[in-house]
């Protein structure tokens, strides 16, 4: 592919590099993990392989030679040669065709993954990343939510967050009434993870995101689960959300149950492929 048009943020991202955090490298990697997934699975490629994440203004891309392509998580309105195509269906792409955004409709990135074969697939799978409930985050309790007064546990959890313009792959940081402790303690800097939530000294938030550092020393009330970073992902700024709080067991369930769902699209996809062979 050719670049016409750079966009905004536009860089190719993996799922994340691990097992290098003690040297101080961080992960980082695509900012929503589900839909990176969904994409390369549907166009039979390997998990993690590098898709192009995408912010509004977006690329425009001039394609080489033929491939197969799927658009998801954002759904910036693409075309293919002015011809609206959707979000979550494979697309045969000609040599020489032109990929152009028009419009935001929802969302804040997009995803593009490529193959270079003819990929015959699947009717429309959207509904396995299904991310519309974007009013409610769940957490699971962090180590230092009981230093929080019992006023600013309950409002954790009851007043509503925005992001705010101070946000961006490395955190988000939110707006809402100044949180309080009960008693301020001297922290040792401690591993955090994508989703970590730190009470700032200012008494508000910030979430951390896929580009985070792999150690802080600012209290951590909660981790957002697995299954709603998506959701955080696909949030920008002045979005809102409350946060409802779980239990480690109620996370796990949700993730298993999102596992589940990956890998009914994987063996519907062997189905699939076995069947146009035959």
């Amino acid at each position: 592919m050719i670049f016409i048009k750079r966009g905004i943020l536009s860089i190719y991202h993996d799922l994340g590099k691990n097992g290098l955090r003690h040297l101080g490298v961080n992960p980082s990697g695509v900012m929503d993990r589900l839909s990176a997934r969904i994409l390369n699975i549907a166009l039979k490629n390997q998990e993690d392989k590098p898709i192009l994440e995408m912010h509004f203004p977006a690329p425009e891309l001039l394609f080489e030679k033929d491939c197969t392509i799927m658009i998801g998580g954002a759904d910036f309105f693409p075309t293919i040669d002015n011809y609206p195509i959707q979000n979550w269906k494979s697309i045969l792409v000609k040599t020489g065709s032109i990929l152009r955004f028009k419009k935001l409709i929802s969302g804040s990135r997009a995803y593009l993954a490529v193959n270079e074969e003819n990929c015959k697939f699947l009717p429309y799978i959207g509904h396995i990343c299904n991310l519309s409930d974007k009013k409610i985050i769940h957490f699971t309790e962090g180590n230092e939510f009981d230093l929080l007064t019992e006023t600013s546990k309950e409002a954790f959890e009851n007043q509503v967050f925005t992001i705010s313009y101070a946000s961006n792959r490395m955190g988000y940081r939110m707006n809402a009434e100044s949180l309080e402790v009960s008693t301020k303690k001297e922290l040792v800097s401690s591993a955090v993870d994508f989703g970590t939530v730190q009470l700032l000294p200012s008494g508000q938030i910030i979430i951390l995101m896929a580009d985070h550092q792999t150690s802080g020393g600012y209290p951590r009330l909660g981790n957002i689960v697995s299954v709603d970073l998506p959701k955080l992902a696909q949030c920008g700024l002045n979005d809102a959300f409350i946060f409802k709080k779980i239990s480690i067991e109620a996370a796990e369930d949700l993730l298993i149950k999102q596992e589940l769902e990956l890998q009914k699209l994987k063996a519907s996809i062997r189905f699939f492929n076995d069947k146009q062979n035959n």
